[in-house]
């Protein structure tokens, strides 16, 4: 799908159409949030592709960096992400997908890949 082209100013963050502003790499930041509890499980990325199928079949899929290609989570782990909602920020550079988490988020095998705390004397789990 192409989308509409981000509009400029206060008409981009009041506009009622999805008009989702990518980066330079065809990018959007996407923030996978349990639905049910409201923890944060990762961070991943969308190209246009991966946000309209994300839209029309329910599951998420992202865009792998690494790779250079589309990836639909769980596949290969089992550890799907189920859409209950999908929202977007005020100025459409970024998405909110609620999800439903089938076992863990994280690739290193935890439920969030947000599993340690910053501080000044280094990182410790949380």
């Amino acid at each position: 799908m192409t989308y509409a082209p981000p509009l400029t100013g206060s008409a981009q963050d009041e506009t009622v159409e999805l008009r989702p502003k990518f980066d330079a790499d065809g990018l959007i930041a996407a923030i996978a949030q349990d639905a049910d509890t409201g923890d944060v499980l990762m961070l991943a990325w969308m190209n246009a592709e991966a946000l309209q199928l994300t839209i029309d079949t329910g599951r998420a899929i992202y865009w792998s960096r690494s790779r250079k290609g589309l990836w639909r989570k769980g596949d290969t782990s089992g550890h799907e992400q189920h859409i209950v909602e999908i929202r977007v920020d005020c100025d459409q550079d970024a998405v909110l997908l609620k999800v439903r988490q089938t076992g863990a988020a994280c690739h290193t095998g935890r439920r969030s890949c947000f599993y340690r705390i910053a501080s000044a004397s280094g990182l410790k789990e949380g």
